[in-house]
This record gives C-alpha cells, structure tokens and sequence, in this order.
C-alpha cells in the first residue's frame, strides 16, 4: 500500500511504478492530460493497464486540475507524462497541456515534461518563464525503424529540430534513448551517431536509456511488426527471459550488451547518463544527478 507524507489529487498523483525496486526516479508527481496515446508505439507498456486507444481528454478535466494545484506540495515536481503523452498531435487544436502548463507554471510547480511529440515549441513562452526542463525521447536516427516502432509519432529530424530550438531558448533539456531493441536500434555505430548529435546541442544536460522490457501486448506487437525477428524475440524473452515485477526482461548479460554503447559514447562525447530500472550500479552505468532529469529543475547542474 503506498503510503506518504506528501498530498496528492485526482489528476496529479505520486509517481508509484507499482513497487518496482530497480526504479530510481526521485519522489515526484505525475500528471496526463489525456487518456490513451494517439502515437501507438508498439513498445509501450502502458497499454497492459488502459488499452491501445487514441490520446483523449479527461472529463472535468481542469476543474479537478484547480482542485488539485491547491492540494498538492509545491516542493514536489510534476512529470508530464509517464504513460500518455502530453503532447499527441490532438493537442494541436485542443491546448490541453498548453493551458496545463501555464497554470502549473503561474502556481511556481517544477515541470518536468516527457514527450516524442514536437508542438512543445508552440509553448516556449510558457516554458521560459518557469521552471521547466524537457525530457524528449529520441529512440532512432532511421526513418524506416521509427516508423516501425513509433507508428504516428514525430519523425526522428523533427525532435531533434524541436530539441534545438527549445535549447536556441535555454530550456534544460535530457533525452530517453529509451527503450533498445534487440535487432531493431542496438546498432552501435548509430547510437554514436545519435548521441554525437545529442552532444552538440547546447542545454542537453545527460541520456537515459533502458531495453525493450516485454510485456504480452507489445510483445505481440512487436512481433507483428518485425515478423522476421521473431525466433529471436521468442528466444531471448520467452525461453531466456527473466519475469520480474509483471514485464520479461532480457538476460543482464545481455542488456549490458545492448546499453553499454550508450554509456560509452555518452562519455566519449562529454554528457552525463543514467539507465532506467535497470538495476545495474556503479558510475561505469549511471552517473547523472537523476535518471529523469528532475535534476534539471534544480540548478545549477551542467556537464556543458
């Protein structure tokens, strides 16, 4: 049973990845402004709890957010999302997370914002005048792959563009190189490429990666999507997998293999890196202040 000290609402809650013990986020909130994710990536986990369903607003949405602005700790701050993105390509005409953002900014709460969506530069005026920092996943540099895996999100080239304005504005800023895929993105002369990119763009702080994790809808997916990998995927998850805390995990071995190029050029370029529930310790794996980027919102912190 989760139990704390800390206030939470209907809408912003703690941040509880159900219990799981290699999670090192640091206590903070979490809100989505939408129910379901309209980008479909064939990875995502959140669908074993809410269905695979195109991104859709709350009912009483900003009047239960009023409620919950006033309850709720100000020391704590608010991660927009952890399982629906806030920025679907609905909120283009909507300005759900728009006004979201403005009201938790005007009330001084700390927003940490997660997203492959790109209409987050619409709202640098907001996220200027607050404290806000950017957690943007880039999984790929290869059209052909994101497409794959990431069916109606954002071109690769667009997030990066996306990234660099926000940091032409100074918005702090780390990325989710999140999840590895087994066959699919581990390539280690690509992650150079994309974390050499990274490196040159002047507010990205740090990388955070992690493996692919299965679970028995996006597994399904991601086999229907890669039917040639499919003897591998069976091999690696089914028959050598690891069931830990309701998702199938790689063997270590293995997801040290697949992450260490990560760590490596994230080094050999200059930024900090983390890895999310992954489990592995020393500084060789992990060695930014957080593997959120919560971080972000306490400066001063640079590697820059």
């Amino acid at each position: 049973m989760r139990t704390s000290k800390y206030k939470e609402g209907t809408l912003i809650r703690l941040f509880d990845p159900w219990g799981n013990p290699l999670c090192t986020c640091p206590r903070k909130y979490t809100l989505n402004p939408y129910t379901g994710c309209s980008f479909f990536c064939i990875y995502c986990y959140a669908t074993a709890y809410i269905g695979r369903k195109p991104s859709t607003p709350k009912k009483e949405y900003f009047n239960r957010l009023l409620k919950d602005i006033v309850r709720i700790d100000k020391n704590l701050p608010v991660n927009m999302s952890t399982s629906s993105d806030p920025y679907p390509p609905i909120e283009a005409k909507l300005g759900i997370t728009r006004r979201t953002l403005k009201l938790l900014v005007d009330n001084k709460i700390r927003v940490l914002i997660t997203t492959k969506g790109v209409i987050y530069t619409r709202d640098i005026d907001i996220i200027t005048r607050g404290n806000v920092a950017i957690t943007p996943t880039i999984t790929t540099l290869d059209d052909s792959i994101s497409s794959r895996i990431e069916p109606n999100a954002p071109p690769p080239k667009e997030r990066i563009e996306a990234l660099r304005e926000a940091s032409n504005n100074g918005i702090p800023a780390g990325v989710r190189i999140d999840p590895i895929m087994p066959y699919i993105n581990d390539d280690p002369y690509e992650i150079e490429e994309l974390v050499a990119i990274l490196s040159n763009i002047e507010t990205v702080d740090f990388i955070v990666t992690s493996t692919y994790k299965a679970r028995p809808d996006n597994f399904k997916r991601v086999i229907q999507a890669f039917p040639e990998l499919e003897n591998k995927y069976r091999r690696l998850y089914r028959e050598e997998g690891i069931l830990f805390h309701g998702y199938t995990y790689l063997k270590p071995s293995i997801r040290l293999k697949l992450l260490e190029p990560v760590f490596r050029y994230a080094r050999k370029y200059g930024l900090k890196y983390a890895h999310c529930r992954e489990g592995f310790r020393g500084k060789e794996y992990f060695n930014a202040p957080s593997c959120d980027g919560t971080h972000l919102l306490y400066p001063p912190y640079s590697n820059k």
